[in-house]
């Protein structure tokens, strides 16, 4: 292995914790390198307004605020290259990553690869994210105040996310396929029993209209999963909460994960089971899911690998 392919510090993935990282890391003269992977700038890239990042007074696009992170790091000596890490090898140290063919050794590596939301799977979903399409009620909610918005779910998330959005929302659909709710008792009496929220029971969404360029969603085809009618509802927004899974995929043969695939850390602290390797973002957090907490746990990686580091040269 060549000493030019051997880094200090390699950030897998991007999104507001590996940008954040790289910024903290690159002003502590680590010279990272950042693998931006297959979707640059995460999930945050598909946001078409954050207006709950501090410090944009006016809002700011998810690509952009993305952007600017990028730059910042850069400036401060990161090297961000979009290219996607396919293989790795925490055995032994230091530590080894694939990018096809080309592979790196590192001193210490943070993964910030985050969670994908669920989805139904449908063209238009795909084509309307972003333009009425959510798969965060606290990140979107807000543009929604008195407008009518279906939640697809029956778990918990579906729950918390419909009373949620009773805040803003003048009427709240929950979309469920099912006859019975999975979520909690209290959870489920809570939403039951707020006058906004109405349950459309065995019920699942099979197209959503609208096009991005024309004012985003304004409805859905509604299929009942007992009769097999359809019809089509207006409504002005739709968000999925069925879930997220977290891209962990490529490290499952060599970090502690939990039941569903996030990475395990250690208690208040970023690193996992593996010494060098630090965990940063939706990747570890299955539950608040923030941009700004990402921005936060990538911050303790990138101050966590500085220690350790120094603790390798003493």
């Amino acid at each position: 292995m060549s000493e030019q392919n051997h880094k200090k510090l390699i950030i897998v993935g991007s999104g507001p914790a590996g940008l954040t990282a790289a910024i903290y890391a690159a002003r502590a003269n680590l010279a990272p390198v950042i693998f931006e992977g297959d979707q640059p700038g995460g999930q945050l890239t598909t946001t078409n307004e954050v207006e709950n990042y501090p410090g944009f007074e006016e809002g700011i696009t998810g690509p952009e605020l993305m952007d600017v992170m990028r730059k910042q790091a850069v400036r401060f000596g990161a090297d961000s290259r979009f290219e996607y890490v396919t293989k790795v090898d925490f055995a032994s140290t230091p530590h080894r990553i694939w990018v096809g063919d080309k592979e790196y050794t590192a001193d210490t590596v943070i993964i910030a690869t985050g969670a994908s939301a669920r989805y139904l799977g449908l063209a238009s979903e795909q084509k309307l994210k972003g333009f009425g399409v959510s798969a965060c009620a606290t990140c979107d909610g807000f543009f929604y105040r008195d407008k009518e918005v279906f939640v697809v779910g029956g778990g918990d998330s579906a729950l918390e996310e419909a009373g949620f959005l009773t805040k803003f929302a003048s009427k709240v659909y929950l979309i469920h396929r099912r006859d019975e709710f999975r979520g909690s008792k209290i959870m489920r009496d809570r939403v039951l029993n707020n006058p906004k929220v109405e349950v459309l029971w065995n019920t699942v969404i099979e197209d959503i209209l609208g096009e991005p360029d024309q004012g985003g969603v304004v409805g859905a085809i509604l299929k009942d999963t007992l009769t097999g009618e359809t019809r089509e509802q207006t409504i002005d927004g739709i968000f999925m909460a069925i879930g997220h899974n977290p891209n962990t995929k490529l490290f499952k043969d060599f970090l502690e994960m939990d039941e569903t695939g996030y990475l395990i850390t250690k208690p208040d602290s970023t690193a996992t089971d593996v010494p060098g390797v630090f965990a940063a973002g939706d990747v570890r957090d299955r539950v608040y899911r923030q941009a700004i907490t990402a921005a936060g746990n990538g911050c303790m990686a990138a101050l966590e690998v500085e220690r350790y580091i120094t603790e390798l040269e003493t």
